[in-house]
């Protein structure tokens, strides 16, 4: 196609995923307050704990922000169910110019990223309760403290996904290792740089006390990277053994 089919085309694909969104948006609109439940239970706790539920509130500091947050919850969830949707609109742009090899990396990325994501998101969930209740645990007697539900919104949607990346981060080490840019014994040899991260990362997102869910969410962190590694160690053999073949005999001129 031309440079001006290429645009026209490109614009029908924005378009369809631009109104899977909407429809998406409007969906999610109605669903915001379970959602909103979910993500306060955290400060209802704590205020429970300290005894001093007045002291600690969710707040909200203008008059259109009840509205603006359920809008932007409602715009997260949008792009969640219409994922299918656009993804597809994405694929069905790229995919005509991509090889058959290109292809079939493309879809094992996609089908192994997505998992990965959600599940490093559901952990994100089950550490956020308890980075709440330790950063309440500096709140001196008799002081009180709102939460801003906006900036609290922020807060959990940012921690979602920072944990949902770092939980896609060995998908990236395996294209990398796929498109020639790292080796797998390149990727293993940082093992140990890998581990303090993934140590140091999972003491921040956890409590200092919850010894468990730091070594839990830095062992997942640790199993992903040497799974990525090996992962790649067996892509560069099979790599060199296809390139071994045609390599001509030893001797021949």
């Amino acid at each position: 196609m031309s440079l001006g089919q290429h645009l026209v085309e490109l614009r029908k694909r924005l378009v369809i995923a631009a109104l899977a969104l909407v429809v998406g948006m409007v969906a999610a609109f109605f669903v915001t307050d379970p959602i909103l439940h979910v993500i306060t239970e955290p400060i209802r706790l704590v205020a429970e704990s300290r005894g001093d539920a007045g002291r600690i509130e969710f707040m909200y500091a203008t008059v259109t922000g009840p509205f603006d947050m359920r809008l932007r919850i409602s715009f997260a969830i949008g792009i969640l169910i219409s994922a299918p949707v656009w993804i597809w609109q994405i694929w069905a742009f790229v995919m005509p110019g991509l090889t058959r090899k290109e292809i079939r990396y493309t879809i094992g990325f996609v089908a192994a990223a997505i998992p990965l994501f959600f599940a490093g998101c559901y952990a994100g969930l089950l550490i956020m309760p308890h980075i709440v209740e330790l950063m309440a645990q500096f709140l001196p007697k008799g002081a009180a403290q709102f939460y801003d539900a906006l900036f609290y919104y922020d807060f959990v949607f940012k921690l979602l996904v920072i944990v949902g990346v770092s939980f896609v981060l060995p998908v990236f080490l395996v294209a990398l290792n796929l498109a020639g840019i790292i080796s797998g014994r390149g990727i293993l040899k940082g093992w140990r740089v890998a581990i303090l991260i993934a140590t140091v990362f999972a003491a921040l997102a956890t409590p200092a006390a919850d010894i468990v869910s730091m070594l839990l969410l830095a062992g997942i962190l640790v199993v992903l990277f040497f799974a990525a590694a090996g992962l790649s160690m067996i892509f560069d053999r099979r790599k060199a053994k296809r390139e071994a073949q045609f390599l001509p005999p030893e001797g021949a001129v």
